[in-house]
């Protein structure tokens, strides 16, 4: 009996550490918060840099997102998450949504969505596992997915 339980355990165990690196691709996932109670990897959002700022505009009919593309050079910058700010500057509400389009059927695809009431600041924390596991190529797409029909943007990787 002892043998069959040792044998078990030993099998679960194989099965569990065959699987890791379904789990490596969970890391921590995308946290959405404020600057003063958000955190992500346990790390505040007040203690991190915001690497990328971006704003919901207005100009006349066209709503969109500004910059329409930023660059992020991972070889030089450290592996701490990456902190997103983005903005609401527009007097109606606004949606974004950032995700990797070329992985996007997968069920681990890196996908940040967030409302944002009319002048309202939200952060967006991303372990840097979780952006180089869980994306295919170096590019996520951003868009306002309350107005998809409106032109979004890019956030480009080096890794």
């Amino acid at each position: 009996m002892l043998s069959r339980i040792a044998v078990f355990f030993l099998g679960v165990m194989g099965v569990l550490a065959s699987g890791t690196s379904a789990w490596a691709l969970q890391a921590g996932g995308v946290e959405v918060g404020d600057l003063e109670t958000g955190s992500v990897v346990r790390q505040p959002f007040k203690e991190l840099e915001v690497d990328v700022q971006l704003y919901a505009i207005e100009l006349g009919t066209l709503k969109a997102w500004y910059p329409p593309t930023t660059v992020i050079d991972f070889k030089v910058r450290p592996g701490r998450p990456l902190l997103v700010k983005v903005t609401n500057t527009t007097a109606t509400e606004r949606g974004f949504q950032m995700i990797d389009t070329v992985n996007a059927a997968s069920p681990f695809v890196l996908k940040a969505e967030v409302r944002l009431k009319p002048g309202e600041t939200k952060y967006i924390g991303i372990p840097t596992s979780d952006l180089f596991n869980q994306t295919q190529g170096n590019t996520l797409e951003y868009h306002d997915q309350l107005n998809p029909k409106q032109p979004g943007g890019k956030l480009v990787m080096i890794k």
